[in-house]
């Protein structure tokens, strides 16, 4: 079962598992487009935000990052008695994991990648509020992943058919391009002509 939270701006998707072999599960089907938050060196729930498309990590609005910051440190069963908590995130992408590590467990491709946000304190109003909109679902992960990654297939597919378009309209307008300057140039040569024949018959008269 997924827990699903609507955050200050409803457009902002907001999930977590229940317990680490569902956090397994949304390490294996993540999005490219989700931001993985938990609360640094202390056992806590794996919190997801899904970014809006073409956005990156920077430009999570301040009050949607809070969100996540205080939903991750109160689902923490230590972090969420203690306060200056930091809470780490990054985008899915980056999260590695190896045959080595424990189920729920994962480690970094890039540790610059890997951004902090210090939580103060526990904010009841926040915490209450985005539990008020706590719903659970059974997601079928792996077949959203694959749907959403055929929908990006189309789209790409759609972007290159169009790219090609433009070359080709492009490639034709410059053909024509020439063509008229070509053609231009032949008529002046024929002026020219035309006027040194003038020329010659004037001083034969």
């Amino acid at each position: 079962m997924v827990l699903y939270f609507t955050t200050s701006d409803p457009e902002y998707i907001v999930y977590m598992g229940r317990d680490k072999y569902e956090n397994e599960e949304l390490i294996k089907y993540g999005w490219p487009e989700d931001v993985w938050f938990h609360v640094d060196n202390l056992s806590s729930a794996h919190v997801y935000l899904r970014l809006k498309q073409g956005q990156n990590v920077k430009q999570i609005p301040p009050e949607v990052l809070e969100d996540c910051a205080q939903l991750v440190k109160d689902n923490s069963i230590e972090g969420c008695k203690k306060d200056n908590v930091n809470v780490i995130y990054t985008l899915w992408s980056n999260l590695k994991k190896t045959g080595d590590m424990d189920v729920g467990q994962v480690g970094f491709h890039d540790e610059k990648a890997v951004y902090n946000f210090r939580v103060a304190k526990k904010i009841n109003m926040i915490v209450n509020r985005l539990n008020k909109t706590k719903v659970e679902r059974n997601p079928d992960l792996a077949a959203d992943r694959e749907q959403r990654d055929k929908e990006e297939r189309h789209i790409r597919k759609k972007e290159v058919v169009e790219q090609k378009r433009k070359e080709k309209e492009e490639a034709e307008k410059h053909r024509q391009e020439k063509e008229m300057r070509s053609y231009s140039n032949i008529m002046k040569s024929e002026n020219m002509r035309s006027n040194k024949d003038v020329d010659d018959d004037d001083d034969f008269m």
